[in-house]
């Protein structure tokens, strides 16, 4: 896996782009390569928060690397303050933008009007495990993943479980024996759960401190 930090030709904000290649298998709630298949990359591009294209999928496949199927997620965060962290063997990379801060049980009806032209991740979440998993345990993990983003959260003084549109993706490689469990009690689970804490408690604290001085 290889990840930069890329500016196209003219574009004003940057992109983060992960290269795994072939032999991985992702599962991702982005728009781009949602669900769960065979994927070679995973974009994580940075728009202005009043964006307002409604071509999103098509957007970010002009941004992706032209080859493969990948995933694409967006974000109003700064993507070049990503915060990376490692567990075991896992590692979890965020980046973090808490502007519009909501817990996942609102009451119904319930709309803040500052969210409304921002349909973009604020908190995304890329997490590389070295084992192979069923698909079972793959839903396992991304449950862990948010459990372990929304703990760190409250850790950091954020009364919230994360923001409106968050995204998550897993890669996990393709070959060798499939792990059959992803959650916080795992072998494997804790680690993620453990690497993704660390990461998002990390940038939930540096958008604090920076963000809302």
């Amino acid at each position: 896996m290889k990840l930069t930090y890329r500016v196209e030709d003219g574009a004003r904000l940057g992109a983060l782009l992960w290269e795994f290649g072939p032999g991985w298998r992702m599962i991702s709630s982005a728009m781009l390569g949602g669900g769960i298949g065979l994927r070679e990359w995973v974009l994580n591009a940075q728009v202005v928060a009043g964006y307002s294209r409604m071509d999103p999928v098509d957007h970010l496949v002009s941004l992706g690397p032209g080859g493969g199927d990948g995933v694409g997620m967006m974000t109003a965060a700064s993507v070049d303050r990503y915060v990376r962290a490692a567990d075991g063997g896992v590692e979890a990379f965020a980046t973090v933008g808490l502007r519009v801060p909501t817990w996942a049980a609102a009451p119904e009806g319930f709309e803040d009007p500052e969210l409304a032209p921002m349909r973009v991740g604020t908190i995304n979440i890329v997490t590389v495990v070295p084992v192979a998993m069923t698909d079972a345990a793959l839903v396992n993990a991304v449950m862990t993943v948010t459990e372990a983003k929304s703990q760190a959260l409250i850790e950091a003084g954020f009364p919230c479980t994360g923001t409106a549109s968050d995204a998550v993706c897993v890669a996990v490689p393709v070959d060798g024996p499939e792990e059959l469990f992803g959650g916080p009690r795992s072998e494997w689970g804790a680690r993620v759960a453990r690497a993704v804490h660390a990461a998002v408690r990390s940038g939930a604290e540096a958008w604090r401190s920076r963000d809302l001085k």
